[in-house]
């Protein structure tokens, strides 16, 4: 979205350009950092990924700057945009996917998706003033997406624990019932022993009336 805004490829956009050039510096920022405290494994595939999105990104750049000119040039760089901010916005399915399973938002916190919700809307408007497509198909499907986080925080907000992991299925469900019984079990023992205390002790009362 940042090449997008740039004066030769789409003029009068200098706020997409300065906002989303911001945007991706900070990000890097993030992903420098993640690449430095993540595990090796992770960190070698995290590379390999971002050397798949940087390879694009470059082609983008030299077709758009070698083989297209004019609308063509806008176009081309309008729908790489498009594409690669929905995929920016649809990155949580998984993590919204994880709070349906386990209807808990503990891995979905409220403030990121408000943001979600906010730096949509507030896209989509600008773009809706502009008539820009371009901008108005990503943030709309960001703004949709940030409402439906914001929905799920709603319905499951009161639940912020590991209600229930993900991939353990029926073994966890067994797991529980298992634990149930035990403390079923215990608490009989616990009522049966008392019981037989007090009968002891009842007794031992009259034993000692009767002496």
């Amino acid at each position: 979205m940042c090449r997008y805004g740039l004066p030769f490829v789409s003029p009068n956009n200098i706020l997409v350009t300065t906002i989303n050039g911001t945007g991706s510096l900070i990000e890097a920022i993030y992903v420098v950092i993640f690449l430095i405290f993540a595990e090796r494994r992770i960190r070698l595939r995290m590379l390999g990924l971002l050397g798949v999105v940087t390879s694009i990104f470059a082609a983008v750049v030299l077709i758009s700057l070698l083989a297209l000119h004019g609308n063509g040039r806008k176009i081309f760089c309008g729908l790489a945009a498009t594409i690669f901010s929905i995929c920016m916005y649809a990155s949580p399915l998984s993590i919204m996917r994880l709070v349906i399973k386990t209807k808990s938002v503990e891995f979905m916190p409220f403030l990121l998706s408000l943001s979600v919700f906010l730096c949509g809307t507030s896209w989509f408007i600008y773009g809706l003033l502009g008539r820009d497509p371009f901008i108005i198909i990503p943030n709309g499907c960001g703004s949709f997406l940030g409402l439906t986080q914001l929905v799920l925080y709603a319905m499951y907000r009161k639940n912020k624990g590991p209600a229930a992991r993900p991939g353990k299925g029926e073994a966890a469900a067994a797991a529980a019932e298992v634990e149930d019984a035990k403390k079923v079990a215990a608490a009989v023992e616990l009522a049966d022993a008392t019981t037989n205390k007090v009968a002891d002790t009842v007794a031992d009362g009259k034993v000692a009336s009767q002496v």
